[in-house]
């Protein structure tokens, strides 16, 4: 059996974190809970997910800081003006732009690192449940054997799943 998808529906928030959770205590690692409602313990069950996007931040800011006081240091170097005895390159006038460089990457980066983080744009089909929109809570778990299969269809009944599916690869059922 080629790798596919078990999802299970469910009437109720908590017997969809209960499922999920006994699925993530029985060894499976990749589980979407799909909700109409933001649910509260997510997290626990699931496992928190550390954000990238502070990284993206902090490297987009250490580079346009970097960046601004190069491009204002290179051009004083190349441009010379005749300045009286004083040094070319002067800290004070080139904070100015190291500053707004520091600040427009960062915000750069991070707007990157969203998208990165947030999967966007889409390269992949996703499961999309239309049940779970409305009134319905989705666990998606993808299995990589027929055994792994009928196990999570087993735990998703005893969760009290209305109804499991088997989802293709290609996201059609």
């Amino acid at each position: 059996m080629a790798r596919s998808n078990a999802l299970g529906l469910f009437g109720g928030p908590k017997a969809a974190l209960a499922a999920a959770g006994k699925l993530r205590g029985e060894g499976f690692e990749s589980l979407d809970l799909i909700s109409p409602i933001p649910l509260h313990g997510v997290e626990e069950v699931l496992g928190k997910k550390k954000s990238a996007i502070k990284r993206f931040t902090f490297f987009g800011a250490i580079l346009g800081g970097l960046g601004g006081f190069t491009l204002a240091a290179g051009t004083a170097v190349l441009y010379l003006h005749p300045t009286g005895g004083r040094p070319i390159i002067t800290f004070p006038p080139f904070l100015i732009i190291t500053y707004e460089m520091t600040i427009l990457l960062g915000i750069l980066a991070t707007v990157l690192g969203f998208l990165i983080s947030a999967r966007l744009p889409v390269f992949r089909e996703r499961i999309y449940v239309p049940e779970s929109a409305v009134d319905k809570f989705a666990v998606n778990v993808a299995c990589d054997a027929e055994a792994d299969f009928k196990r999570a269809t087993e735990i998703l009944r005893e969760a009290g799943a209305e109804e499991v599916t088997e989802i293709a690869p290609g996201g059609g059922q």
